[in-house]
């Protein structure tokens, strides 16, 4: 179906009727995506006022102190000559744990005692009560061993445990 514009064009119906709806798609995408535009503030009227007086203070401002930080408390270093300690010898090594108890006494450690121990241990430890365990650390540093655990029986709580391992 053909129709004619006021200019004389020849249109037809569908094809007159997208290009409507074309044109008001646009306008309406035109608008809502176009920004906002802020409200004009309109000048208001100056009020003249008289001044008020406000009473100063003659006091100083307080001055305000800051306590000083404390420092976080530091956990008290190890005393090695407190820490008994015992090394074993879990090898077929000769002198390994009376080797090791003279590293250990020479670094400060107070070694109360040396023997071979049986059983099978996977490698050499540091077994510690736990209090001790911060000892345990050092005493592993000192002696270049590097697995700690907690002691089990038949060690002592009162000292570090030492197993060599091969």
């Amino acid at each position: 179906m053909l129709g004619r514009d006021e200019r004389g064009l020849a249109l037809t119906s569908s094809l007159a009727l997208l290009s409507t709806v074309a044109v008001v798609a646009a306008g309406i995408a035109f608008f809502a995506t176009s920004p906002k535009k802020e409200p004009v503030e309109t000048a208001r009227p100056v009020v003249a006022s008289t001044p008020v007086e406000t009473p100063t203070s003659t006091a100083p401002e307080p001055t305000v102190t800051k306590e000083p930080v404390k420092p976080k408390p530091r956990k008290p270093a190890v005393e090695r000559a407190k820490v008994y300690v015992e090394v074993y010898n879990n090898t077929n090594i000769s002198g390994l744990a009376g080797r090791t108890a003279t590293r250990a006494s020479d670094a400060g450690w107070q070694v109360v005692g040396s023997d071979n121990w049986v059983g099978t241990i996977p490698a050499s430890t540091v077994y510690y009560p736990p209090r001790l365990k911060a000892a345990a650390r050092l005493l592993g540093k000192d002696l270049g061993v590097n697995r700690l655990m907690p002691a089990v029986a038949p060690m002592r709580l009162d000292r570090l445990t030492v197993i060599l391992t091969g």
